[in-house]
């Protein structure tokens, strides 16, 4: 080995440290940005060490490329908002997919002939899943901004139609496999998983789109570990793995939180149907003004707010913050109750109130917070809708049954912020909405909360 080539295996051995440390400085609030520098730093080691230690042919396309992607990637983290964040994610996933499949591509064109067994299997499993993530992260970046509609597209049947498509696809990665020359083969391999990635998340809807988003990560991930394989690549392996196996693991966490499974996620369409006469949900709303919720927020002892989708949409947070930081002036105790599936993607919510700079401390889990709502005065919440819905612990034929909920109905006041008397994503009535401890706050959440800091002050 030459000296060109002991830098490279160091930076790569500094880029593996450090994104195994900036994995583990992810998995909590208050040491996730110290993460993402890490993970930073280490991607910066590992492209200086592949530039440094790898024979270039012309520079002219690596320049113009880290200039585009340089170009691309401080315009979305600049201009991008944070409310558009799962979507942005998901475009990253078809982005990192799509180069993944791409150098498949190129290495079949150049060195399929020769390639061995182990290296042409890696290979056509980059290109496949790499294929299939990339629709796959479009289709769910499209449900999530709304181009796309959120609810399932599902027609008779389409689990048949997925199974067959998928067995066509598994076909030929076998048959290229073991024929290296099947060109043909290959690029139906290529086209069939990517009808299949659009295929596998058309019937799912925006209710499940935590769950999708950390499978398609997953996915992305597994795919550059077989990049990785086929180049010969240690890096990408070990990134390639850590990044699958994580979003593996959280996608676990996210049904375990949703009570279900990956299967019934993928093939149970979520949200299809209302179910209507399978709800609770029974009376009238009954709406409360602004002056009123001050009142009741002004002379309560302890206040949680449940933020939800509605606050993301609403771009909300910031004024969350000023009418808590108001209360807590005025000696309310004020929490943040946080469900791991709120939001459309995980840690949503987190992401959003640490933008606003809310207080780590001031932030509670489910098992944590769920304890305090009996003794809680009010519970606020703010656009949140199925992780609230009581149906899932008192309704054993609703589409939600057996989810863990925050369980707001217990405390002995709730106000929702709603833009109006719909449903949400899920399709689902929620009979929280319906209990004579509940009173319903109409209009935009920034509006509303801001309107109700200015009242608060006058009370």
């Amino acid at each position: 080995m030459n000296l060109t080539s002991y830098f490279m295996e160091a930076t790569y051995l500094v880029a593996s440290i450090l994104f195994i440390l900036a994995l583990k400085g992810m998995s909590h609030p208050e040491t996730a940005r110290r993460g993402m520098f890490m993970a930073e730093a280490g991607m910066f080691a590992a492209i200086v060490g592949t530039l440094v230690g790898t024979h270039i042919v012309t520079w002219v396309w690596i320049i113009s490329g880290l200039a585009l992607g340089s170009i691309i990637g401080a315009w979305m983290a600049i201009w991008v908002p944070m409310t558009a964040m799962p979507q942005r994610t998901a475009l990253s996933h078809a982005f990192g997919a799509f180069a993944a499949a791409l150098v498949g591509i190129g290495e079949f064109v150049v060195h399929a002939s020769d390639m061995g067994v182990i290296t042409r299997g890696a290979l056509g499993f980059e290109v496949m899943l790499g294929a299939l993530t990339t629709t796959g992260s479009l289709i769910a970046a499209g449900k999530l901004q709304g181009i796309i509609h959120g609810k399932p597209i599902q027609f008779r049947g389409q689990n048949i139609l997925n199974l067959a498509i998928f067995l066509a696809m598994v076909v030929c990665f076998v048959f290229f496999w073991t024929h290296p020359g099947a060109q043909s083969v290959f690029y139906s391999m290529l086209g069939i998983a990517f009808v299949f990635g659009i295929m596998l998340v058309i019937p799912i809807g925006s209710a499940d789109m935590p769950v999708v988003m950390s499978l398609l990560n997953s996915y992305a991930g597994l795919a550059s570990a077989a990049t990785g394989f086929v180049l010969g690549n240690n890096v990408l392996i070990i990134a390639g793995t850590l990044d699958g196996f994580s979003g593996l693991i959280l996608s676990i966490l996210m049904c375990k939180a949703m009570n279900r499974s990956i299967t019934n996620v993928l093939f149970g369409g979520f949200g299809a149907v209302t179910a209507v006469a399978s709800s609770n949900a029974d009376g009238v709303m009954r709406e409360i003004s602004i002056d009123d919720a001050a009142m009741q927020l002004a002379f309560a002892n302890r206040v949680v707010f449940v933020p939800g989708y509605g606050l993301a949409t609403a771009q909300a947070q910031h004024a969350v913050r000023e009418l808590a930081e108001l209360l807590e002036s005025r000696g309310v105790s004020v929490k943040y109750a946080i469900h791991p599936v709120a939001g459309r993607m995980p840690g949503h919510m987190n992401v959003l109130l640490a933008e606003a700079n809310v207080p780590y401390s001031s932030l509670y889990e489910m098992e944590q917070i769920n304890p305090e709502f009996p003794s809680t005065d009010v519970a606020v919440v703010i656009g949140a809708n199925d992780v609230v819905n009581p149906d899932a612990r008192d309704n054993p034929q609703s589409l939600i049954a057996g989810m863990p909920i925050l369980e707001v109905d217990h405390a002995k006041s709730v106000i929702v912020l709603k833009r109006g008397q719909g449903r949400g994503f899920s399709g689902l009535e929620n009979p929280l909405f319906f209990k004579p401890c509940t009173s319903m706050l109409y209009g935009d959440a920034k509006a509303s909360l801001s309107h109700l800091a200015q009242a608060v002050q006058h009370v």
